[in-house]
């Protein structure tokens, strides 16, 4: 099988050229698209998208695949001057390479 493509992961609607990557933001997962999305929210989604569309089942079943998003498990936390209790929910992004003892490089994926 082949590495998944940009459309793939992100939508029919995702481009790159040589300096940008395009992902238009009705293709991601779970956001209202507005002209003033936060960057929080941005990432939210596309790490929410990529979890979708990289799975773990996918990446067992194909050695082309290097990357696959699970769900951690949620907990809670205190923050604030009011000690307002937050639900903290984890995404896991796991990167697999072959094993050269090198760095995390994004290029190796």
């Amino acid at each position: 099988m082949a590495e998944p493509t940009l459309t793939e992961i992100f939508g029919a609607g995702a481009t790159q050229d040589a300096t940008t990557v395009t992902i238009t933001k009705a293709s991601l997962f779970g956001l209202t698209p507005t002209a003033s999305n936060t960057a929080e929210s941005l990432l939210a989604a596309i790490n929410l998208t990529a979890r979708q569309n990289l799975t773990q089942d996918a990446f067992n079943a194909d050695t082309d695949r290097s990357i696959y998003v699970g769900t951690g498990f949620p907990g809670f936390a205190n923050r604030g001057a009011n000690n307002d209790q937050y639900r903290i929910d984890q995404l896991t992004i796991n990167l697999a390479k072959l094993d050269t003892q090198s760095n995390l490089n994004p290029n190796d994926y």
